[in-house]
């Protein structure tokens, strides 16, 4: 199988996720996309993060009823933090059977250069690059086995979410419903 890795703290995961997974799942060649829960990201504080085991069930939540994604815990078993190349040499040993395509906006593309062993992500894989508003991307510039794909972008943030949760204000329609009584029924994100 073809499988889309979207990495991301998913703290929480929300309706932008979730619609730029499904719609590269729909149009590309990959068979499923799996949203990889990142416990640390080496480039973002870890203070504010939900424990990564919430994070992954409210995630699992999230695409409950949808085939073509999952859920992957896969660097809950690595080394903190998680470096993509690690997460691949892994996957791509465990799961020959299977060709792995990172999915990334077009601000962490731009990043790229930061990553841990950037050279080597860009020569042994593919990547799909969805373009985020500020952030463009010169298509003719990319290497061979990058994708620019347009996607449509909700301008909403796990930031923005954890926000809401915490001025007591609703996150209906942001998140999915079983994402949002999860977050409620646990009092996750809440003022301390």
């Amino acid at each position: 199988m073809q499988i889309g890795l979207y990495f991301g703290s998913f703290n929480p995961v929300h309706t932008g996720h979730l619609i730029i997974a499904e719609h590269v799942v729909s149009n590309t060649p990959l068979d499923q996309v799996w949203l990889v829960v990142s416990p640390q990201n080496p480039l973002k504080p870890s203070a504010s993060l939900l424990n990564e085991y919430n994070r992954l069930n409210l995630a699992n939540l999230a695409i409950q009823d949808n085939e073509k994604l999952k859920v992957s815990d896969v660097e809950f078993k690595l080394p903190k933090p998680s470096y993509t190349i690690d997460t691949l040499t892994y996957l791509r040993e465990k799961y020959p059977q299977h060709s792995f395509t990172v999915i990334m906006g077009s601000d962490s593309y731009l990043n790229l250069q930061r990553w841990k062993n950037y050279e080597v992500l860009i020569r042994d894989y593919n990547f799909i690059i969805y373009e985020r508003p500020a952030f463009p991307v010169d298509n003719s510039a990319l290497p061979q086995n990058f994708i620019l794909l347009n996607a449509p972008l909700l301008d909403i943030s796990s930031t923005f979410i954890r926000e809401q949760v915490k001025k007591g204000n609703s996150i209906r329609y942001l998140v999915a419903d079983a994402v949002a009584r999860e977050i409620a029924d646990n009092g996750y994100y809440k003022a301390k």
